[in-house]
């Protein structure tokens, strides 16, 4: 990220990164209210992801070992994510699924699943040709999506085979007549029918659908990545279009609210201590009495099945950071709301009344480092107000490049350098103390002449055009 960055110019950044790497795991959190109580009573679920292997190109992915360190830190399960991670996919990605499955050219993928299923089809041609009709033998010990691949192949490959799940790990095989195969197929009791190997194969993309048409409120923190990570995994292919992207986020989830956004503006006006994570935020209020005058706030619960939460932190676990971004908007919305008003706030205020006082940083969702301070999901972005740029007109040093003049400053402060001209840089910088500094240190330096950049004056375009 770069503080140059327009929003358009960081979308396409990170559109390569999520399109080389998939999400591990995604955590969702819900409340019932109970309103007479002011009580908030939460299920957190949290799940395990891997890309789904049905009938398609088989998906590759990056590893990151930084990230892969800092999981097993927080003692990530990566077993559990490789065996039983649920599968996923997009329109797009279904569409092809749906192709091959009418055209009949399904074809496993995994060298691993083709093992298995070469080891059942050799179990059933053997004992095929010397079984009578109606006789029945079971194949055991198939694992996740093998149920329904082992039927798939058997049928494909033998017109005289029907086969039905038995259990959770079992495929029941039946020689049957080829009529009586074609009275099977066109019942309601087929398990291999499309639309039921779509739904398995479309797996958490279910529940996304189903997100996405109840038009609850969407809470994340600093969720830029996570939008972009949903709309790629399971909806559509992120398009190139920073715009479309945009649209098609507003359209899914019609109100979002990014709780990093709500925390600086609640840290601006002073209404608790600047701290930078999640979790700190979510101490620090629970921990300090920040309405004395005002009524308490909303009591959270965890709902008996999830109170693993309520009993051990679990950071940077999905499931727990859900939770942990519910929680801490309902606690600044309700004290903006105490703030907002000399009126005396209600006993029980109502979650609607959170949403009016939260209505200006709906769909604004925060944007690290870059020309804007948010991205506005149903709007004009709003433009970031940096301290002013700098230049660095460079004389007797011939050949600097861009890396070595911040190599050059990086002992003093942090900037972003991009190139101006031939013998000039431009510095930016989110802290006014630096650029004093700077302006200050390098007023008599030998090779660099640091100023103030005005666009009238530096700018190659202006220049150009003044000659």
């Amino acid at each position: 990220p770069s503080l140059f960055d327009s929003p358009a110019e960081r979308y396409v950044k990170a559109r390569q990164s999520v399109q080389r790497f998939t999400p591990v795991q995604l955590g969702k959190c819900s409340s019932d209210t109970e309103v007479v109580l002011l009580r908030y009573v939460v299920h957190s679920y949290n799940f395990f992801l891997f890309p789904s292997t049905l009938g398609i190109r088989d998906t590759e992915f990056t590893l990151s070992a930084s990230s892969i360190k800092f999981l097993s830190h927080y003692g990530f399960d990566f077993n559990k994510f490789l065996k039983d991670g649920i599968p996923y996919m997009n329109e797009v990605q279904e569409k092809i699924l749906r192709q091959h499955l009418l055209a009949g050219t399904w074809k496993v993928c995994s060298s691993a699943d083709r093992d298995v299923l070469k080891k059942a089809i050799d179990e059933v041609t053997s004992w095929i040709t010397a079984a009578k009709e109606e006789e029945t033998m079971i194949l055991q010990d198939l694992n996740g999506y093998h149920m329904l691949e082992v039927q798939l192949v058997l049928r494909q490959a033998l017109k005289n085979v029907w086969t039905e799940p038995v259990g959770d790990k079992k495929v029941m095989v039946k020689k049957v007549s080829p009529q009586r195969r074609q009275l099977l197929e066109n019942s309601s009791y087929d398990h291999c029918q499309e639309k039921l190997i779509l739904l398995s194969a479309r797996g958490f993309t279910n529940l996304f659908l189903i997100l996405v048409k109840a038009k609850k409120p969407l809470v994340g923190h600093n969720m830029l990545m996570d939008l972009m990570h949903l709309h790629d995994k399971f909806y559509r292919p992120l398009p190139e279009s920073y715009e479309e992207f945009k649209r098609n986020i507003h359209n899914l989830f019609p109100v979002i609210i990014d709780t990093k956004t709500v925390i600086k503006s609640v840290q601006k006006k002073g209404l608790f201590p600047r701290v930078s994570s999640l979790l700190e935020v979510y101490a620090v209020l629970c921990s300090s009495n920040l309405n004395p005058k005002g009524p308490p706030c909303p009591v959270i619960a965890l709902a008996s099945g999830c109170s693993r939460y309520a009993e051990k932190k679990s950071p940077h676990e999905a499931g727990y950071d859900a939770f942990l971004c519910g929680s801490v908007l309902l606690m600044s919305a309700h004290l903006l709301l105490c703030r907002s008003t000399d009126d005396a706030v209600e006993a029980e205020p109502s979650f609607s009344q959170y949403l009016t006082v939260l209505a200006e940083h709906v769909d604004k969702v925060n944007f690290i480092r870059g020309g804007v301070s948010s991205i506005n999901f149903s709007g004009e972005d709003a433009p970031c107000r940096h301290p002013p740029a700098l230049v660095v007109h460079v004389r007797g040093w011939p050949g600097l490049t861009e890396r070595q003049i911040y190599q050059e400053f990086k002992a003093r402060c942090r900037f972003d350098v991009r190139r101006l001209s031939k013998n000039q840089f431009i510095l930016l910088s989110n802290k006014y103390k630096q650029v004093k500094l700077v302006l200050r240190d390098y007023r008599h330096h030998p090779h660099l002449q640091v100023s103030v950049y005005r666009h009238w004056r530096h700018s190659p375009s202006v220049n150009c055009l003044l000659q």
